[in-house]
């Protein structure tokens, strides 16, 4: 208390100034009106600024949240698209088929371990056989086909990445419907190889590399990439086709699990008409 009245008294010059300024201001904003406006109008952009930088610093650490929120309602959003239609003889008519229902479902998941520098690549998945996943179900992304679960835990899976040298796909050409095997030689992480593409399909740069839906495990038409160079083998006839894959492996975050209703009974079959 003995310093605090010291510290009044060595500088009750200056206090005295400071109270003197604050009434001043006090009486020029609260009885000119000019003076006031210019005052609130100063306020409210300075708190405006501060309102925004604090928002946006706010929304930086929800991100998080918002992508998982985002991942979750692509995945709803496929699943509502998922259903059959049927031609009904007339031009720009289709009927959902609301009696066979969907093939596929969908479910979110986040990427939380990746790999893209080795010969055989994996991910891991925050799902596992709680959340209705198992082994041989496809795995995309909102850009396109990412790999196949290989296995699973209660809360976990692994998935064999596209960037793998062990993982083969049915792909197809968009433009043209001929199809061959996909298959990551590896090198770089942003390129695949097409091969089987006979000499007569006439592919191009550019022309979009999806899905053949003659699997178990992906539907048809799931983007795998583009064009970006044609080579072909003489002696055999067919191409092979440099892809640009559409996924960017290094920046993947989120992914949707595809489960085919029928992929068992697929398989079965398959596998009887192969022993025959």
């Amino acid at each position: 208390m003995r310093n605090f009245i010291r510290f009044i008294i060595r500088n009750h010059f200056l206090l005295l100034f400071l109270f003197f300024e604050i009434v001043s201001f006090y009486f020029i904003f609260n009885y000119n009106e000019y003076h006031r406006n210019i005052y609130l109008s100063s306020s409210n952009k300075v708190s405006g600024f501060l309102y925004e930088k604090f928002s946006s610093v706010i929304q930086y650490f929800e991100l998080k949240k918002t992508n998982e929120e985002l991942a979750r309602k692509n995945a709803e959003l496929r699943n509502l698209l998922d259903k059959q239609t049927y031609y009904t003889g007339r031009a720009i008519d289709l009927k959902i088929d609301t009696i066979s229902g969907r093939h596929y479902r969908y479910r979110s998941a986040r990427v939380i371990n990746n790999s893209v520098n080795k010969h055989f690549n994996y991910l891991t998945l925050n799902k596992g056989i709680k959340d209705g996943i198992s082994r041989d179900m496809g795995v995309i992304s909102s850009r396109g086909l990412v790999g196949v679960v290989l296995n699973t835990s209660d809360h976990f899976a692994t998935v064999i990445s596209l960037l793998n040298t062990r993982l083969k796909i049915s792909a197809r050409l968009r433009k043209t419907g001929f199809f061959g095997s996909l298959s990551w030689g590896g090198g770089s992480f942003r390129h695949a190889t097409l091969s089987g593409i006979p000499a007569h399909a006439a592919p191009s740069v550019g022309d979009a590399v999806v899905t053949s839906g003659y699997s178990s495990i992906f539907p048809e038409d799931i983007l795998i990439g583009t064009i970006d160079e044609i080579n072909i083998d003489q002696g055999e006839g067919f191409y092979d086709i440099k892809v640009l894959l559409s996924v960017d492996f290094k920046s993947l975050q989120y992914v949707q699990v595809v489960e085919k209703k029928e992929a068992e009974e697929q398989r079965e079959l398959e596998k009887m008409s192969e022993d025959d």
